[in-house]
C-alpha cells in the first residue's frame, strides 16, 4: 500500500493500544458500550476472524488512530463487499490529510482484496467528514438510509 499514512493490519499482539483507541472513539460518538461488549466484539477479529480487519493508522508503537473493515456479500455490487464500520483519528493529529490517506490506501487494499464496493456511516452534521468523503469518491445513496435492528 504506497501512501503518506502507512497501515498495519492488527492482530493479537496490538489489543492494549486498539482497545484504548476504540474506547476513546466510543466515548467521543457517545456510543454507549462497556469494556466487556468491546472485548467481544473486538477479539475474534484481532484472532484471524474473516468477518472483519482492524487496522492502525500511522506508526504501529503510537498510532494517529484506527479503522474497522467488515465484510459481507451484495448481489447489487455483484459479489464482496465492505463496510467501514469505524474510523478514528485521535484529535490533535486530525485535518492533516492521514485521513484521506488512509481511506485511499484502504481502498486500494480492498480493491486487491476483490471487494467491489466500500460503504460507511456519517453523521450528516459532520460536515468535515462528508466533504472528506465526498472528495474521495463516496455518494449518499439518495432515498436509502441505514437502519438497524439490534437482536440481543
Amino acid at each position: 500500500m504506497s501512501t503518506r499514512t502507512s497501515l498495519h493490519r492488527a492482530g493479537p499482539d496490538d489489543h492494549a493500544i486498539l482497545a484504548r483507541l476504540v474506547a476513546d472513539f466510543h466515548a467521543e460518538e457517545q456510543i454507549d458500550t462497556d469494556e466487556r461488549h468491546r472485548q467481544r466484539g473486538m477479539r475474534p477479529l484481532l484472532e484471524g476472524s474473516p468477518h472483519g480487519e482492524f487496522f492502525l493508522l500511522g506508526p504501529k508503537r503510537a498510532p494517529a488512530g484506527y479503522a474497522l473493515v467488515c465484510y459481507g456479500w451484495s448481489l447489487e455490487y455483484g459479489g464482496l463487499d465492505a463496510y467501514l464500520d469505524e474510523f478514528y483519528l485521535r484529535p490533535g493529529v486530525r485535518n492533516r490529510g492521514i485521513g484521506s490517506d488512509a481511506l485511499h490506501a484502504i481502498a486500494q487494499y480492498l480493491t486487491a482484496k476483490g471487494a467491489l464496493a466500500l460503504a460507511l456511516e456519517v453523521d450528516f452534521d459532520n460536515e468535515a467528514a462528508l466533504h472528506t468523503y465526498t472528495k474521495l469518491g463516496f455518494v449518499a445513496r439518495g432515498r436509502y438510509g441505514l437502519m438497524v435492528r439490534t437482536l440481543t
